[in-house]
Parts: structure tokens; sequence; C-alpha cells
């Protein structure tokens, strides 16, 4: 932003009259211009849902979403390859789902506290294999989502086993979430808190240590970042947030199974964030839709779906490398000129 597009405002004027010109500058509306469409979309389109089907596809896109982006952080910004993030996701589920139905525990402090234990366990686990680099670091996460599945299928008395088990309903100062219509403005809002929260962070000086930490590790030591330490707070932060959303979903759903954690579930989410577009907020959020609507979309090809679902991916990271969203910006940018 230049200086000529605040001039003479923000040196002598009233707090309000400072605000409207930070408001009305090109880089605010640039920024927030994106975000503030999405908050508005969201907000109308139970409008054009007909049926509580879609809403289910809706939220179900929307938590992905958030997922997407705390993941995109790790691999796209921090550039950490993470192959076992839905254990996290499964252990924030699991965590609620024990606690309020084994321990009769409220909902909302069985999340906080799925969520404080899956956080304390990712700093713990970050100290050991973020000492890992390339495909050593993919194999340890992968081996920790594995440990997850396989724990979650066999302690059948908390879990249910591969069976599953139920969940009770969340109850939050005595308001009852039940029903696609009742969750669907708490997804909504949580997507919107992900987009903004992720964005200021990814523009503060941390994140400014992230990309540079990406571009090369040790000429990030060289200018004294601590690389150990954002790896490790980056690492938590993702699995603090994917607990957080198996926690709600598990609640959403009312019924769940190992599967959630499982290494599909893993695959899963780290194609949203690397088709949708590395080191992109928007990219995630597009990426998580793509693929969460993608299999429905195919169903009509009867015993194809999976190959061109594997075509379209192939031919997605053959010609747009970059993922969808950053190099179509690209390519916009490039015929503005």
């Amino acid at each position: 932003m230049s200086e000529a597009s605040i001039p003479t405002t923000i040196g002598r004027s009233s707090p309000e009259t400072t605000a409207a010109a930070l408001a009305t500058a090109p880089g605010f509306r640039a920024r927030h211009l994106p975000t503030i469409v999405l908050a508005i979309v969201l907000a109308l389109l139970p409008l054009v849902l007909p049926n509580a089907y879609y809403y289910d596809v809706v939220i179900r896109i929307l938590a992905n979403a958030v997922l997407a982006i705390a993941l995109n952080l790790l691999i796209g910004y921090c550039g950490q390859i993470s192959l076992g993030h839905a254990g996290f996701f499964g252990l924030g589920a699991y965590g609620s789902a024990i606690l309020t139905t084994h321990y009769d525990w409220t909902a909302p402090s069985a999340l906080l506290v799925s969520a404080v234990v899956v956080g304390l366990l990712a700093w713990l686990v970050a100290r050991v294999i973020l000492r890992l680099k390339g495909h050593y670091l993919a194999m340890a996460t992968l081996g920790l989502g594995i440990i997850v599945t396989i724990v979650l299928t066999n302690e059948a008395s908390l879990t249910g086993g591969p069976d599953g088990m139920s969940v009770g309903d969340m109850r939050i100062f005595g308001l009852r979430l039940y029903g696609e219509k009742v969750w669907y403005p708490v997804f909504a809002g949580l997507v919107v808190v992900a987009v903004v929260l992720a964005g200021n962070l990814v523009e503060s000086p941390a994140g400014r240590a992230l990309r540079a930490l990406h571009g090369s590790e040790v000429a990030a030591r060289v200018v004294g970042i601590d690389t150990a330490s954002f790896k490790t707070r980056v690492f938590v932060l993702s699995a603090v947030v994917a607990a957080i959303m198996g926690s709600l979903t598990a609640h959403y759903l009312g019924f769940i199974t190992p599967q959630v954690a499982s290494f599909h579930k893993s695959v899963e989410l780290v194609t949203m964030a690397v088709v949708g577009g590395m080191a992109s907020i928007w990219g995630s959020v597009f990426g998580a839709a793509l693929l969460s609507l993608l299999p429905d979309l195919l169903a009509h090809f009867e015993g194809f779906e999976t190959v061109i679902f594997g075509v379209i991916l192939v031919a997605t990271m053959i010609f747009l490398p970059r993922g969808i969203v950053p190099s179509l910006a690209r390519l916009l940018r490039r015929e503005g000129r």
C-alpha cells in the first residue's frame, strides 16, 4: 500500500476516520474482500439448499475446509509433510465420544480436554519426528496415524471396536445442537474464522518466518529463525485444529468408526491441500470443496468413478503443478499485464 493511498487522514484524524481510510485502501480491499464475499455467500446459501442432504454435503465441505487450511499451514507454508493427520482428527472425535458417553462429561468440556490432550501429544511427537525430513518425516507421520487407527480399533471396550460407537448431542448453554440446519452456522462460522486467522498468521512476522523455513531451513537458521520451535508450533496448531474439528464432527454425525482416523482420510486431507494449492488459504477451501464433491458427482459413472477421479488428479498436478488456485491466479495476473 502506498503512502498516497492514505495521505493525511491517519496523522491527524479521529480513530473512526482512520479506520474508514484503511477500509477504503486498495491493500485492505484486496486482502479482506474475498473473506467478506465468503461470509456473505455462506450466510445466503441456506436460502437455496432444498433439503437436509444438501445441508449435510455443505457441512462436510466446510469441515474439510478447516482441516485443509490448518494442514496447509504445516505442509504448504512450513514445508513439513504429514500423512497421519487424520489420527489427530480421530483422537479428537473419540476423545469427545468416550468422555460424554462413558463418563457423562458435558460436550464442551470433553472437546476442550480432548484438544488439550491432542496438543500435548502432538508437542511430544513433534519433538522427535520433526527432526526428520522429506520421505522419512512422511513415513513417521504415516506410522503415527496407523498406530492411532489400530488402538481405536482394538480398544473395543471404550471405542466399540471396528463397529464404532454412538456419540451424544452437544449442548452449549442449554442449547441443543441437533440437525443439519442447526449445525450449518457453526461450521460456516468456523470456516470464516479459520480463513481470517490463517490469513493474519501468514501475513505476520511468524508467517514470513514459516515461508523462509520452507524455502531453506539452513538459510532460515542463519538469519536467526528458531526453526525447530516454529515447526513444532505449527504442527501442534494443526493437530489441535484437527482434534477440535474431530470432536465437532463426531457430535454432528452422532456415530463414528475408526475410519475417521484412517490412512485414506489422511491422504484425502493432503490431497485437498495440494490440489487446491500449496501455501494458499483459498486453495485449501477450493480443494476441500472439489475433493468433497467429486466422488458424488462421479457416482453416475458406475465402475469408472475411481479411474476418472485419479485421471483428474493426475491431470491437475501435471498441468497445474502449483495447485489449481495459485496456478489460475498466476495465469490471470499474466493476462492482466
